[in-house]
């Protein structure tokens, strides 16, 4: 009698822990779908939107003119990216928690690629804060003609936009260990990790691009993570992952 009471106190313990278990990773899933859709939304408006407004290609007075007539809009863009950063460190931890029952160390892997993008491009954001204060700060750079002023400032936007470029390639080789193990988790679909890792092969193409063949560098190396984010997110959000198999691999992996 004790044996059986014992048995079914371990047995309940045990629904127990994979019912909470259900609950805790669908909601992991659920939030790394929601930042995954956040970071495209900000960083479409941060990197995307607001630069086109500001920049004007090659025109120094131009670009001036805009940084200081629209500085509110500057000012919401660069929030926007802080946001969006906010969201790549989380996703960072997150989809360790995700992944992990597939291969622990190249979850971690992924996480530290990523982590590393991220701070980079930190660094490559501070030359684009940097110009909008080059533009305000006249008074404090008398020594400078107005258009030389201008053309530090320009200089410090290109610097901006190629540091970016080039260290793209990190947030592609975490994208590629990620959709790897997405293909081999089993589940999350395997499609969803096959758009995962082509855009990060295509993050991978846009720096290398950049480095040994200009001419060849497009902006449409990019798109192909746009849709797997797009994609990836929402169904994070709408299905999350398979729990039992997840469990099953999580299980398996220990």
């Amino acid at each position: 009698m004790v044996t059986d009471v014992s048995s079914l106190s371990a047995v309940e313990t045990k629904n127990h822990q994979r019912s909470y278990a259900n609950t805790s990773v669908q909601a992991y899933a659920r939030i790394a779908g929601v930042l995954l859709l956040l970071s495209v939304l900000t960083g479409f408006f941060g990197q995307l939107y607001v630069p086109s407004k500001l920049v004007a290609s090659n025109d120094a007075a131009a670009t001036a003119n805009n940084f200081l007539v629209h500085d509110s809009l500057f000012r919401l863009g660069f929030a926007n990216y802080l946001l969006e950063a906010v969201c790549d460190v989380a996703l960072s931890l997150l989809f360790v928690v995700l992944l992990r029952p597939v291969h622990m160390h190249l979850a971690w892997l992924a996480a530290f690629f990523g982590l590393v993008s991220t701070a980079t491009f930190a660094v490559a954001k501070l030359f684009y804060f940097t110009a909008s204060m080059i533009f305000q700060s006249t008074d404090q750079l008398m020594a400078f003609s107005p258009d030389q002023v201008n053309a530090i400032a320009l200089l410090s936007l290109n610097v901006y936009g190629y540091c970016a470029e080039l260290f793209m390639v990190f947030y592609g080789v975490a994208s590629i260990i990620r959709g790897y193990l997405i293909v081999q988790s089993g589940y999350l679909p395997k499609l969803l990790g096959i758009l995962l890792a082509l855009g990060g092969f295509g993050f991978v193409m846009k720096s290398f691009t950049v480095i040994l063949a200009p001419a060849f560098s497009s902006p449409y190396f990019l798109l192909p993570m746009l849709v797997a984010m797009l994609s990836l997110g929402s169904w994070l959000v709408i299905r999350g992952v398979h729990v039992w198999k997840w469990q099953d691999k999580a299980a398996f992996s220990e």
